[in-house]
């Protein structure tokens, strides 16, 4: 990961911080199963800059931005580079203080706090990803304001006050305008620093591609377009951005490469993440236009 993001252009002395920062905070054997290896790399070196800041002044970090802007990518990218355990919480409307904190267990006869993601987090110097941290209830989330702030402790009622490892960080995701959303309150946001993810661009998406894919030069403008086309589509409320998936994408082109035709392989990965046949349609009449003739999907890839 040192090495990917080395080729970006990042400064190297950040690169050396980093690097003490994982010396002075080694990890238990148990949690090391807990640092991911990621398939994807995140490209973006004012993004990248602006994280390893961030993490190395002692900040948590708030990603926020539309779908596809690697938000996700991005926060799997940071615990690998600094080698932390990560814990992945999905939050919802559901989600409450026994979800994050823990909730009491009976052991041996006794009664103990169950450890949920941010304890063990704080613990052991995890990276704790708050996924959709919007879509929460503002007070759910209340019970980690002292973890945020300067007093970085977890006081659980009943039990002792959890003082956060030094290397401990959290990290939020969000985007806008999703259904069950809400904004976030100034007491909360005000313990982030906060990263507009930028929308994917065409060169960047490109290079992604030829990184991620293999894709050959001359169909690697072909899936560069349909995304983008698809992406100006959704900013311009012509179609919602269901379909605008990266996922949905790179799904579609492994499977391609396996075999399966490219009508089908786009249908399953783009076009039917839309239930709205209208929309189906225009996405339909997006990718026709552009591959207007049968191509043979083996032959797509270097």
């Amino acid at each position: 990961m040192v090495e990917f993001i080395a080729t970006q252009g990042v400064d190297p002395k950040l690169l050396d911080e980093v690097e003490e920062f994982v010396k002075e905070n080694p990890v238990k054997e148990e949690h090391k199963d807990r640092i991911p290896v990621s398939l994807f790399g995140y490209y973006g070196k004012e993004i990248w800059e602006g994280a390893i800041y961030g993490i190395l002044s002692g900040y948590h970090i708030l990603l926020s931005g539309p779908k596809a802007t690697g938000k996700n990518v991005l926060s799997e990218n940071l615990a690998q580079l600094f080698q932390r355990p990560m814990w992945n919480i999905s939050l919802n409307v559901n989600s409450d203080s026994g979800s994050l904190i823990g909730v009491d267990s009976f052991k041996n006869g006794e009664v103990v706090l169950k450890k949920g993601p941010v304890t063990l987090a704080a613990e052991e110097g995890g990276f704790a990803v708050f996924d959709e941290i919007n879509m929460a209830k503002n007070e759910s989330l209340s019970v980690v304001h002292s973890a945020l702030d300067y007093r970085r402790l977890i006081d659980v009622p009943g039990y002792n006050r959890i003082p956060l490892n030094p290397a401990t960080r959290f990290i939020g995701t969000m985007n806008y305008g999703y259904m069950g959303t809400r904004e976030l309150n100034e007491a909360l946001i005000s313990r982030f620093m906060v990263i507009n993810m930028p929308v994917l661009e065409g060169e960047s998406l490109a290079h992604i591609l030829r990184e991620e894919t293999h894709l050959k030069e001359e169909y690697l403008s072909l899936f560069t377009r349909l995304f983008m086309d698809l992406q100006t589509k959704s900013l311009q409320g012509e179609i919602s951005s269901k379909a605008v998936d990266m996922r949905g994408l790179f799904g579609a082109l492994e499977m391609i490469k396996r075999g399966l035709s490219i009508p089908q392989a786009l249908e399953m990965g783009i076009v039917n993440k839309s239930f709205d046949r209208f929309e189906r349609e225009i996405i339909a009449d997006v990718i026709a236009t552009l591959f207007t003739k049968d191509l043979d999907g083996k032959e797509l890839f270097r």
